[in-house]
């Protein structure tokens, strides 16, 4: 719907599920867009001045994120994996819960059913199954709610996703599956694994699915919205490929210079999810300088709120490890506790830090 170069394209699937979307809707979702790059690119500097211990950045993937969290409903409820900051920026995650796990001070950045969004998930493809599972309880309640598994490239070809996919066609659970292949799975380029387009696999499980421009905020938020109305309605799971590109590293312990040329860097660079948005409403006259300047200074003002909130973080108590772990007390546990307890005593300072 709005190409590279920020072009308009009428599409006669898709285009009544954004009619409402003006120029200044679409302002609000580039604001968005913005912002989560000027988050990200401020959570990589932390990882690397050491106030992080990790960082899985977004970076060329803002369009894919922002467009499917925007169609959400507040009753909607996500289970993502670890780069989806994105999508809890649009939940509304707090700016230092999106960091706060990565720093090491905390087993889960928020609560879950204060933003109706699971923590993420790092075992590869795990959350397609438990989103299936929560949208079997949706449909037992009656609700017209609606679950959403986000997930890469590389977990499609893990067995969860592929036996959430028989379950929700089985049952036709009101589940969105929403694939961002961003064309590595770590450093396995995505041609190893899909000899098709990943969206062609759904369909052998009797789930519709659709391949859309994940550079393309527009045209992913139509999709998402068709996909989430469909299982509203009765319709069952749909599968949605967004097609996008990871600019970055997949996370900041890796180095993608061994892997991938720098000449496809390039090109896609020239897909750049933000500079098609800049380009059409430059040329609507939508984006001034003034709007231009205002966004940027949103942007900042974030970062430095995050960075400030994360870095005044403390480090929690040691002997926290072990608070809920079970629902009641454990006689186990309570040994393990104070084994712990007498090792820390061993240092100086005698406090375990």
């Amino acid at each position: 719907m709005l190409d590279a170069d920020g072009a308009r394209h009428s599409d006669d699937r898709f285009d009544a599920w954004v009619s409402d979307i003006g120029p200044e809707q679409l302002l609000d979702l580039y604001e968005d867009m913005r912002v989560i790059r000027r988050i990200d690119s401020e959570a990589t500097a932390l990882q690397r001045q050491g106030e992080l211990g990790l960082w899985p950045p977004l970076l060329g993937q803002e369009a894919a994120q922002i467009g499917s969290g925007r169609a959400l409903r507040a009753d909607d409820f996500v289970f993502s994996s670890y780069r989806e900051h994105g999508v809890a920026y649009c939940r509304g995650a707090g700016l230092v819960d999106l960091l706060r796990v990565w720093r090491g001070t905390t087993q889960s950045g928020w609560n879950p059913y204060d933003i109706n969004m699971a923590t993420p998930q790092v075992i590869i493809g795990a959350q397609t199954l438990h989103a299936t599972g929560y949208a079997l309880g949706i449909q037992a309640d009656g609700t017209d709610a609606v679950a959403v598994a986000y997930f890469g490239d590389g977990a499609t070809s893990e067995g969860d996703v592929n036996e959430a996919l028989i379950f929700a066609a089985t049952y036709a659970a009101p589940v969105v599956f929403f694939c961002q292949n961003n064309q590595y799975a770590i450093s396995e380029p995505v041609s190893l694994q899909a000899q098709r387009p990943i969206a062609d696999r759904a369909p052998g499980f009797g789930v519709p699915s659709v391949r859309v421009d994940g550079n393309d905020v527009l045209a992913v938020l139509a999709v998402t919205r068709a996909a989430l109305d469909r299982a509203r309605t009765g319709g069952g799971p749909t599968f949605i490929e967004a097609v996008t590109y990871r600019m970055g590293p997949h996370t900041t312990a890796d180095d993608p210079t061994r892997y991938r040329d720098p000449s496809e860097l390039d090109a896609w660079r020239g897909k750049d999810p933000l500079a098609r948005v800049e380009a059409y409403l430059t040329a609507q006259g939508a984006l001034t300088d003034e709007r231009r300047t205002a966004i940027a200074a949103k942007a900042d003002a974030v970062a430095a709120e995050m960075r400030s909130g994360i870095t005044a973080l403390q480090d929690p108590d040691p002997l926290t490890v072990f608070d809920n772990v079970y629902a009641e007390p454990h006689t186990g546990l309570a040994r393990q506790r104070d084994h712990y307890s007498r090792y820390l005593r061993t240092f100086v300072g005698s406090d375990g830090r």
